[in-house]
């Protein structure tokens, strides 16, 4: 069975100062599918991609996180890795991942902050969210970060969107 008829993504477009093309989309989809592929994430899954701006993700990051001021992308997995939960492992269900929350307007402003483009900023965020619904997490420690970060290069090379 191919990942395209064991992957659903979901989007939901709330912000219009950059427009939401198709191409765009299927670059989330491609850096996803990137990311589960490297992961060796067999199961029928779903993710939901959220467009907002920077006054949306602030919103968020306040109200889910207490950091008062704008982001760039905002993970929410649906499942607890720690064993903090009742819910099963992620392995163990099939189903929805979590929710992606991208501000375009600030993924806009770090591509060209690093000077790189749009589309390798857009697909770098996507993979860096994914790792987080897939459980990894770069807050909880100096190895954690390492980890999170050679993961993130080696999809996006496998994209052909090196990192630096």
């Amino acid at each position: 069975m191919s990942r395209k008829m064991k992957l659903k993504v979901y989007f939901e477009n709330e912000q219009e100062l950059i427009p939401l093309t198709y191409k765009t989309k299927m670059l989330i989809r491609n850096a996803i599918e990137e990311t589960l592929d490297y992961e060796q994430y067999g199961n029928v899954c779903e993710v939901s991609v959220s467009f907002t701006d920077n006054a949306g993700i602030w919103e968020l990051n306040k109200k889910f996180r207490g950091i008062d001021r704008p982001t760039d992308v905002l993970s929410f997995p649906l499942f607890d890795y720690e064993g903090e939960s009742e819910e099963p492992p992620v392995d163990e269900l099939m189903g929805m991942l979590g929710d992606v929350v991208l501000s375009l307007e600030q993924a806009k402003a770090q591509a060209e902050e690093y000077g790189h483009s749009f589309e390798r900023e857009v697909a770098f965020l996507t993979v860096h969210s994914m790792l987080h619904l897939l459980g990894y997490d770069h807050e909880t420690g100096e190895e954690d970060e390492a980890d999170m970060r050679r993961r993130q290069s080696e999809i996006m090379d496998r994209m052909g969107l090196s990192v630096g």
